[in-house]
Formats: structure tokens, sequence, C-alpha cells
């Protein structure tokens, strides 16, 4: 199914380098899921957790049992609702393993039936916003390099010696240098959120005959949480994390519409040309800074 939509999603965005392909897709299980993200977490956080060894750091005084109950939390919750997944393999230890692309096929079989949705549609759906992040981040070598520089960078500040008020500052994201770390990666993952669910959509419309009605309910799937669901979301900051994405796909759609694909492509020559914050609500701007540069 994935390798039918690899030439339309190319021939849309644009190709990929000579000799490089694409991640194959794996279907999980539920608990594949977690299996997964566990690995994925340990990846990042192990490394962190050994240097939180030095004396007075954030890490020690947080302590593994505190970070594994929120870990389970979140992902005893997202376990339930996931449906894709691309895992770039970001800070792997060398030789980087290859990246993954996954559908989470328990749950997407659930919201079909719940929803009276076209399975092999809602598949296809699901595959060309996954695989769009795959094409990012194999066509932009740059991307996963910078974002796993951004990555240590906000890791490592948590872990240094330093005094109780300057470490839970750090920990909080409020430090100079790590609030403008913080804002590019909000505006580089913004766009690479925006981006994908651009493309879903435009090529979703064209190649899919069951969009409308997936669209539609994935649209009421977003906005029909419960009390608990909406609580879950706003204490884990997910809430903030979507409305930003929704303004990526805003931006993304804004330059697409006014300009097309080509200059829309023009965020990945590298992290300057990504939008700012600031531009995200403001797409003009971006185009004029980065089509003059």
């Amino acid at each position: 199914m994935a390798g039918k939509l690899e030439k339309p999603l190319l021939d849309f965005v644009g190709r990929l380098p000579v000799g490089v392909q694409l991640a194959r897709f794996e279907a999980v299980d539920r608990e594949g899921w977690l299996d997964l993200n566990l690995a994925i977490l340990s990846r990042v956080i192990d490394p962190v957790l050994e240097q939180g060894r030095v004396p007075n750091s954030l890490i020690v005084d947080a302590g593994r049992a505190g970070i594994d109950r929120y870990v389970g939390l979140m992902l005893g919750f997202l376990g339930r609702r996931v449906l894709g997944q691309y895992d770039p393999q970001l800070l792997g230890a060398e030789p980087v393993a290859a990246d993954g692309l996954y559908l989470v096929e328990t749950n997407v079989e659930e919201w079909a039936k719940k929803a009276d949705l076209p399975g092999e549609d809602l598949r296809r759906w699901l595959i060309l916003h996954e695989m769009t992040h795959a094409w990012q981040f194999a066509a932009h070598p740059w991307l996963r390099v910078d974002m796993e520089q951004s990555l240590r960078v906000l890791l490592e500040s948590t872990t240094r010696k330093a005094p109780a008020a300057a470490r839970i500052a750090a920990f909080a994201g409020v430090l100079p240098a790590q609030w403008r770390v913080m804002r590019r990666m909000q505006g580089t993952m913004s766009l690479v959120e925006g981006y994908s669910n651009l493309v879903m959509n435009e090529l979703g419309a064209r190649l899919l005959p069951g969009f409308e009605r997936i669209e539609e309910a994935y649209r009421a799937r977003s906005s029909g949480k419960s009390i608990l669901e909406l609580l879950i979301w706003k204490l884990s900051g997910l809430d903030l994390k979507l409305q930003q994405y929704r303004r990526g796909e805003a931006f993304a759609k804004a330059i697409y519409d006014a300009h097309g694909m080509k200059d829309l492509n023009l965020a990945w020559q590298g992290p300057d040309a990504m939008p700012r914050v600031e531009e995200l609500s403001n797409p003009e701007a971006w185009y004029r800074r980065v089509a003059r540069a």
C-alpha cells in the first residue's frame, strides 16, 4: 500500500537524493507501539540519567521514579490514540539505526469501525502523513543534525552542576540560551507537522475517494475529547503542541496557496530558512525573508 503512494508523494513534494530511500512501514499493535516508544525514550533519557549522577543535578533531584511515572502516564494515554508514527532515530548511538514508519493497527482498526470509515483509504491517508515525515528527514540530512543539536542543548542543561535556582530555570526552559533554542525548535516542529498535514490533505483529496469522510471524522475526533482527556492534554502540554501544529499547517497552506510547493520547499534549505515562531502567524514575512536570501 505504501509503495503505491510513494511516487505520487515524491511527485508532489520533490525527489529524493540519489541512493536515498524512504523507510518501510511496519504495522504494530498497542503493545508493539509501547515497546517502540519505551526504547525511544530509553535512547534519549538513559544517557541523561547517567549524567545525572553528577551531584546536585536536577535529574537526581527529580528522580527516576518520578520520570517513570510521568512516562507511564503519557504512554498509557497516547497508546490508545496514536494512529501512526515516524521515528527518525534522533540521538541514536553510532552507527545510527534505520529510521522507522509505523501504523498502530489496533487503533486504526478501532477508529475505522467506530467512525464507519473506509479502512483502506484511512490507512493510505495516515501513510501519506508519516511518509512525508520520512521524506523530510531523508531528503534533508541537516534536519536530523539540527534537531539533535537542539535536543542536546536542552537535555544537557538539566544535568550540569549548578545552583538549584539555575537548574530549575534550565528545566523550565527560561534561561536565555535555552529559550532561543526552544523557540527555534517550535518553529521547526510546527512546519514539520504542518507541512505533513498539508501533504496528507492535498494528496488525500486527489487520491482517496473517502477523503472527505475521513477528514470530517478526524476533526470530530480531535475536538471530541472527554473531560479526563482534556485534563491530560492540558497538564502534559499536548494541547499547546497541537495549537502550535495547527499554526504550522495554516502557515504551510498559506504559502502553498499563494506561491506553490516550490516556494514552500524553500524552508528545507537549512535551519535559517525555517519559519521563526513569529512568522508562523505572518507567512508573507517568512516568504520575503527567504525568497530574497
